[in-house]
């Protein structure tokens, strides 16, 4: 019997907000949310961005002003608006239109007419170099003839010709809720994500962790770009070039494996299995790949899974735009209502999946689920939110060029379906299953994806294939960007709502929609009828993943069957205390209260004191050994 790997928490943040609880999901559909819960919602976002301070058994202004539910509802709506989902760069991250640039100039010198510097006698080369000669010191300074030409940078600033991100929501610093001293941007959003799932879960971890033994939890985590701020590689590489010292946290904070690395050290403890996989845009549904096959073999019970990243940095966006491959300003007014009644650039509207576009809009992201075989999660009475049966990844084979598309994502879109379709029919692949589009807003992606579901559609006899490209609200966030469509796929389970790509007003003429169903309003799908979703990622270089994700419902139809009526019912029993430990967390998570994890230097393990037994290693502070030799491969070649 093959283990079914189930999600039980998930968690994270990005430009719509906090992911647990279907946060974020709710602000991708806000239009449709009734009043009740848009209040809520915006008072989540309002925690998150310090809006809004819970104080004395009530919210107050973050002056300290009374907040009044009745007359400042208004006033805070509108902020919770603008200051989420995809916008102008903030002066927080850089201030776009003066941004520094740095113009390599010559300054001609000869023996006859040397060049006359005067400097810092510290800011003197240990050895001059040839041609140069000290004619005056005058106490900490020194007067220099260079006799030679000097190549010099002269720094002068510009505006950014990319001026739209999917930032996080305005005001939340992810560092400010734990002590991140010296951790890079992209390290605080894998602890506080992954710190995000592990409280959503409503079981004690060390109950988790008592439950299995510890060769048999896992972390998959990484990151594309790597750490590439100042406190990161940025700053490694950056440092010769400043003048200053590189730091000894730099080089291992800037790699990117260091998303897992960080779990495992500091919000989980593990000593389980760990790794980060790396490919592209695909990047989580590697990794979730990864954690699924551990699962169903039998090797993993409890991996979490995720990504983070953080690249809205100047140099990042300059490699991307030399690429072509980010909208411009200068495109985006071009485009159909790409500028506003007052002449500014429409940015809200920067990433337009399926419409007439012009590049992706880079964005910041950490999301993280975990995931757990059925029989442990029903043993513990975790909450089921989907399951992954499947997760097919495809290279392209030859390529003319790297950023060429090719055939692997169809393999990996009809792998996908075709998993569907063994476990769940016909019927539920042709009218209850959607499709979570990589939508990366580039002219040559809105072609050649939606050739794509075109040809599988026909394939599988599906006619108006429900599409979402979560993108149009969140950006691209590239390693993380399938878990930004995971995190809204659970919440369409949950709610029954596809959010529509409601920052186009069309579908271009040259995507392929005949089949497909390509909305700009939220669509309608209704909880019992959004069975099975289909995740897609095409990533640069032929990363090609797509994910089979199976809604709640029919998972537990499914363990009902597979484990028996009692076993459903002691389940279910321990659900209601699981349900309510959770909403406790998200209580504290509306009144400001995260409860990041962060064990810096606690709970170490003293290796002298690990026990030795026949056949197994016991470690302090976990439950059950580690068994060695246990292994059943090879066995025909055992003696």
């Amino acid at each position: 019997m093959t283990r079914l790997p189930v999600i039980t928490a998930f968690g994270g943040f990005n430009a719509a907000g906090r992911s647990s609880f279907h946060h974020a999901y709710k602000r991708t559909i806000f239009g449709s949310l009734t009043e009740v819960e848009q209040r809520k919602n915006c008072f989540a976002l309002a925690s998150l961005m310090g809006l809004l301070k819970w104080r004395d058994g009530d919210y107050h202004w973050a002056d300290g002003g009374q907040y009044d539910p009745v007359h400042d509802y208004a006033k805070l709506k509108v902020a919770v608006e603008r200051g989420s989902l995809v916008r102008k760069i903030e002066s927080s991250y850089f201030d776009v239109e003066s941004v520094n640039f740095g113009k390599k100039i010559t300054l001609a010198g000869s023996a006859e007419t040397p060049n006359i510097i005067t400097l810092a006698k510290r800011d003197l080369p240990e050895v001059l170099p040839e041609g140069w000669s000290i004619v005056e010191e005058n106490g900490r300074e020194v007067t220099l003839a260079i006799a030679s030409a000097v190549q010099a940078h002269a720094l002068h600033t510009s505006a950014m010709p990319v001026q739209a991100a999917g930032q996080l929501p305005s005001g939340f610093n992810p560092g400010s809720h734990y002590r991140s001293l010296h951790h890079p941007k992209g390290l605080q959003l894998s602890v506080l994500a992954a710190s995000d799932a592990v409280n959503s879960l409503g079981i004690c971890w060390q109950k988790v962790v008592a439950a299995v033994r510890p060769d048999e939890v896992a972390v998959y985590s990484s990151s594309v770009m790597s750490q590439l701020d100042g406190t990161g590689f940025g700053g490694m590489m950056q440092a010769r070039g400043h003048g200053v010292r590189v730091t000894s946290k730099q080089l291992a904070m800037g790699l990117n494996t260091m998303p897992a690395d960080f779990v495992n050290a500091y919000v989980l403890g593990s000593i389980g299995s760990t790794g980060g996989v790396t490919g592209a845009c695909a990047t989580f549904l590697y990794n979730l790949n990864a954690a699924a096959e551990d699962i169903k073999s039998g090797r993993r019970r409890v991996v979490m899974v995720g990504s983070a990243e953080a690249p809205i940095l100047p140099e990042v966006i300059d490699g991307y735009s030399a690429m072509s491959a980010l909208a411009t300003d200068a495109e985006i007014a071009r485009l159909p209502e790409g500028v506003l009644a007052d002449g500014t650039i429409d940015y809200r509207r920067a990433s337009r999946p399926f419409g007439e576009n012009c590049g992706f809009t880079i964005a910041e992201s950490g999301q993280y689920v975990l995931l757990m075989d059925d029989a442990l999660a029903l043993e513990l009475g975790a909450d089921i939110y989907a399951a992954v049966p499947g997760v097919f990844v495809h290279a392209d084979g030859y390529k003319k060029s790297i950023s060429a598309p090719g055939p692997g994502n169809y393999l990996t879109m009809a792998r996908a379906v075709g998993l569907a379709q063994r476990l769940l029919g016909d019927k539920a692949i042709r009218s209850s299953s959607f499709v979570q589009a990589h939508g990366s807003s580039t002219p040559q992606n809105r072609v050649t994806e939606s050739r794509i579901f075109d040809e599988v559609a026909r394939h599988f006899g599906i006619d108006r294939w429900p599409v979402a490209a979560v993108k149009s609200y969140v950006g691209h966030s590239l390693g993380p960007a399938s878990g930004d469509q995971m995190m809204n796929t659970l919440g369409v389970f949950a709610h029954g709502i596809l959010p529509g790509i409601k920052t186009i007003d069309h579908v271009a003429d040259d995507v392929l929609a005949s089949r497909l169903g390509i909305s700009c309003e939220d669509q309608e799908l209704g909880v019992n009828n959004a069975q099975v979703a289909f995740l897609n990622s095409k990533g640069f270089g032929g990363n090609n993943a797509t994910a089979t994700v199976v809604a709640p419902a029919t998972v537990s139809q499914w363990l009902q069957r597979r484990h028996g009526s009692e076993a459903w019912s002691a389940y279910q029993a321990k659900l209601e205390n699981t349900r309510a430990a959770a909403a406790v967390y998200d209580e504290s998570a509306l009144k400001g209260d995260l409860k990041a994890i962060y064990s810096f230097g606690e709970h170490l393990i003293d290796e002298a004191a690990l026990e030795w037994g026949e056949g197994e290693v016991k470690v302090p502070g976990f439950e059950l050994p580690v068994k060695l030799g246990d292994d059943a491969s090879f066995d025909d070649l055992a003696e």
